[in-house]
């Protein structure tokens, strides 16, 4: 992964400044201080790795603009990388990862972290984002929440 949650945070959050106001470079500045929401969820799925990851990248493809997506290697974790809306108005980029591996013969992990920038008001967009994302992968999945 070639950049940080909060350089593509930032990034995000400038190109909607420079959208609105003209300040995109402000708000890339004041985007580094800002809070960060972070939530991570572990499922496990009754599928192959290969498949797994099939399934992951067509959920999260629909759910947001991909940014990274690994080959699939048998002998290597895959990761997944999108930016999603969230919060009001879907308006919040929230950066998420699924990060998959093998677990046993015929199962696989699923490691989904969802990470938002924070204003003066909570919005909590990574957590929700990532409780609405780990829903949608357990439906096309089969997966179940990992014991914590």
């Amino acid at each position: 992964m070639d950049r940080s949650e909060d350089q593509i945070l930032a990034e995000e959050l400038a190109a909607l400044g420079a959208v609105g106001a003209g300040g995109g470079r402000l708000v890339r500045m004041v985007a580094h201080v800002m809070r960060k929401n972070v939530h991570e969820i572990e499922l496990l799925v009754p599928l192959p790795f290969a498949e797994t990851v099939q399934r992951v990248s067509g959920v999260l493809g629909r759910a947001g603009r991909v940014l990274e997506s690994a080959p699939v290697r048998p002998d290597a974790d895959a990761t997944v990388r999108i930016v999603a809306g969230g919060g009001v108005g879907g308006l919040n980029p929230v950066v998420v990862t699924a990060r998959v591996r093998k677990a046993g013969e015929d199962g696989s992990e699923i490691r989904l972290r969802a990470a938002a920038k924070e204003g003066l008001i909570r919005q909590r967009a990574g957590e929700k984002t990532a409780v609405r994302l780990a829903a949608r992968l357990s439906a096309a999945t089969g997966a179940e929440k990992a014991e914590e």
